[in-house]
């Protein structure tokens, strides 16, 4: 009898922290993605004056491709920032462009620019939901009493790994061939081929060529690096800070007794 209750409360051991070990890695894991859906935000909404856009305007010589001036490119390109993050309802500017006074945008720009104002929006949403999500399953360790000192680390190192592994296939993809994947992207995200532009005709193409989404792509990927970097370090300097201390208290003790 006394043997089958060591067995018991030994599977139970076991079974606990197992359990322990997959809610910090889903913890670890949803953060990073919490983290990646920021970068996106930071990368496209970091800088107030889109002082990005302007120097991939002057890069790609858009004033010329659109026949305007720097200061209405940019007039319209807070225009449709403000639209993508929700705070203009309609997509519409009248500016000097083409040599004519005439609203910057289409049809088919509005409609596209919904649906991505759509999946933006839905992306910060689910940033936020990934991000409760992590913090309660790292709270309910920290109720449980579970070590999370070395939980929380170690399951944020491994879910690094694997996004290096992913990352790594995404780079020599994109790097191989941007166009595809840009294509593949649009293909995946969005029903319909609404996302295909004509530069003979379509304003918003010019303003925005495949170069300028090769640069943000680049721009998202620096700063979501340095994110899983900051915490990666943060992690690793509270780790240690942790079992000094705890090494410290025993220390402490030792010399008492």
């Amino acid at each position: 009898m006394e043997g089958i209750v060591r067995n018991m409360i030994k599977k139970e051991g076991t079974g606990r922290r197992l359990a322990a070990r997959l809610a910090a890695s889903l913890a670890m894991l949803l953060a990073i993605l919490a983290m990646l859906l920021t970068s996106f935000q930071l990368a496209i909404y970091g800088d107030s004056d889109y002082k990005f856009y302007e120097k991939e305007y002057r890069k790609y010589r858009v004033t010329d491709a659109l026949d305007m001036k720097l200061a209405d490119v940019m007039k319209v390109t807070d225009y449709m920032m403000d639209y993508l993050i929700g705070r203009e309802e309609e997509l519409s500017v009248v500016t000097e462009v083409d040599g004519r006074t005439q609203d910057f945008f289409n049809e088919q720009d509005r409609f596209h620019m919904g649906e991505v104002r759509d999946l933006f929006l839905g992306g910060l949403k689910l940033r936020n939901v990934c991000a409760v999500l992590a913090a309660l399953l790292i709270l309910g360790l920290i109720v449980t009493k579970e070590d999370c000192r070395s939980l929380l680390p170690k399951a944020y190192f491994g879910a690094v790994i694997v996004l290096f592994a992913v990352s790594a296939l995404l780079a020599a993809a994109f790097t191989a061939d941007f166009t595809r994947c840009f294509t593949i992207f649009h293909e995946i995200f969005f029903d319909n081929d609404l996302w295909m532009f004509n530069p003979s005709e379509d304003y918003m193409i010019r303003m925005l060529p495949e170069g300028f989404f090769s640069d943000m792509v680049v721009r998202i990927g620096l700063i979501f690096m340095a994110m899983v970097f900051g915490v990666g370090i943060g992690l690793a300097i509270w780790r240690k800070y942790v079992n000094h201390k705890e090494k410290m208290v025993i220390l402490t003790k030792n010399m008492i007794q």
